[in-house]
């Protein structure tokens, strides 16, 4: 498949390019772009990076794992641009060390969503706040609170982000379509995170609480060194889909 310019779409980069002005609109109308530092991360064939460039903003860094899509992008040649023909989730981020904080524009990959997020949550401090565009089943899971697709992710990113629901998007704004919706998803860095004992380990529980969402605390924690003694059967009983951060949080004062 061939995009325009006669560059060829290439399957191992999950490239679905999001060509709907109107949702581009959306996206930027939702950040306050005057004199900011932005970075978008794959930028494609330059849709938004065009209308990024269009706002009033002081610089735009622009990561493109494609040589090709990276050097059409080079063309553009505005001197607020600079184009990085590189995998994000390899960046040094000391190129963020200057002109901080940042803003994020992006529609990422699908296929390496989470490992980009987790990447920004142990390098938030550059950040001031952002908007990206994620698979629809992603955005739920992030800001689940309970029930189904509630789990490990949820508590976590929450934990050192806020999140907000945007615009969900139809597969017709991409080209070429993907199977399945997508969503608009505002988040920014908690200005306070609040302090956890042994919060290495308790994300190490975290995961355990969750390794079978369908199955009880007791059955998930039986077979492990947790003193679930501590832990009174009621909640024994329930699913980790069924306890808050302040839940987990009281179990872990009780057993750590």
């Amino acid at each position: 498949m061939v995009y325009q310019g006669g560059i060829a779409l290439k399957k191992k980069y999950g490239q679905h390019f999001l060509r709907d002005e109107t949702v581009i609109a959306h996206m930027i109308g939702r950040i306050a772009l005057d004199q900011a530092s932005v970075f978008e991360i794959g930028g494609g064939a330059g849709v938004l990076t065009r209308a990024i460039l269009a706002q009033p903003v002081d610089r735009l860094l622009v990561f493109e794992i494609d040589a090709d899509w990276a050097k059409s992008l080079s063309a553009l040649r505005d001197a607020r641009l600079t184009v990085y023909n590189q995998d994000f989730l390899c960046v040094d981020f000391s190129l963020f060390s200057t002109h901080k904080p940042w803003v994020l524009l992006a529609n990422l990959p699908y296929q390496v969503t989470f490992p980009i997020v987790y990447l920004l949550q142990r390098n938030r401090d550059f950040l001031r706040e952002g908007v990206i565009m994620v698979q629809e089943e992603v955005a739920q899971k992030i800001v689940k609170t309970s029930g189904r697709g509630y789990g490990f992710n949820s508590l976590f990113l929450q934990h050192f982000f806020e999140w907000q629901l945007l615009e969900k998007v139809s597969p017709r704004a991409f080209y070429p379509a993907p199977k399945v919706f997508s969503r608009l998803l505002y988040f920014k860095p908690r200005a306070v995170v609040a302090p956890i004992k042994d919060e290495e380990k308790f994300w190490a529980f975290i995961k355990t609480c969750f390794r079978q969402p369908r199955r009880t605390l007791r059955n998930n924690l039986i077979q492990t060194d947790y003193a679930i003694d501590a832990i009174d059967e009621r909640m024994l009983g329930l699913r980790a889909q069924q306890l808050s951060m302040k839940d987990f949080l009281m179990l872990w004062e009780r057993i750590r």
